[in-house]
């Protein structure tokens, strides 16, 4: 039986590197949890620490597709906990959670922005662009070291598309929409899929099936229409040949049933 925390990851998604990396605390969490991750198959996503109802570390991680289950939570939980407790890199009692990033997920890496093209986000910037640090549109992709997106906050006089260097990007969130929560849908059951199959639960696919993409939209395809007072077109079986053949020798009247 497959192992359930076993990653097929891609290499270079596992070692592409954040654009924004937390100051002070959840920097040395990160210091630690980063590696454990890597070597496990998972991204490290964001590290939030709160000090509400006691202090609580929240780890964002995810499978290099962006993917993430609850099985894949239970697992980094039990590899990494006793890693922290020997680190020790937070100087008071914590509570670690372990998430997935989330439908409006934080975008945190250049891949993010290629595969989240067209759909909205929400960015701010560390540096000043066109003379504002906030920005609202429609991710169009990835040119460069910048994106660029097409503004829906504009101003009369302002333009509507924005290049926006990565570097100096703050922070950038997916915002929620139908069209990002019937991607997740997606994304979550191919994920789901792909587990069960590799738990032996569910039997793989053949080996001539192609793999859906859970990017592309699943549009039902359109019913062909008959003529008005047409009836269905006979199907080629055996039973309409040997009806076909009986009425050429005379055996059926075709009047019948009229």
């Amino acid at each position: 039986m497959t192992d359930p925390t076993a990653v097929s990851p891609d290499v270079d998604l596992l070692a592409e590197p954040r654009l924004v990396v937390e100051p002070g605390a959840a920097a040395r969490v990160s210091a630690v949890a980063g590696p454990v991750l890597q070597g496990m198959g998972y991204r490290l996503v964001r590290i939030k620490i709160s000090g509400e109802a006691g202090c609580t570390v929240q780890i964002m991680a995810e499978r290099p597709d962006g993917s993430m289950q609850i099985e894949d939570c239970e697992a980094i939980s039990k590899a990494l906990s006793p890693v922290l407790d020997i680190a020790d890199p937070i100087d008071r009692a914590y509570r670690l959670e372990i998430s997935s990033p989330g439908i409006d997920r934080p975008l945190v890496r250049r891949s993010d922005f290629e595969r989240y093209a067209g759909h909205l986000v929400k960015i701010e910037m560390a540096v000043a662009s066109q003379g504002r640090k906030r920005f609202r549109g429609t991710l169009q992709g990835v040119e460069g070291d910048a994106v660029r997106i097409h503004r829906d906050d504009i101003r009369a006089g302002e333009d509507a598309d924005a290049l926006l260097v990565m570097e100096d990007i703050a922070d950038a969130r997916l915002v929620l929409t139908d069209e990002l929560i019937a991607e997740s849908m997606r994304r979550g059951k191919a994920a789901e899929r792909e587990l069960r199959q590799n738990l032996g639960l569910e039997p793989p696919p053949p080996p001539h099936a192609r793999k859906s993409d859970p990017a592309k939209s699943n549009k039902p395809k359109p019913k062909l229409k008959s003529k008005s007072g047409d009836k269905s077109a006979p199907k080629n079986t055996k039973e309409h040949r040997l009806a076909a053949e009986r009425l050429r020798r005379g055996d059926i009247d075709p009047t019948e049933g009229d």
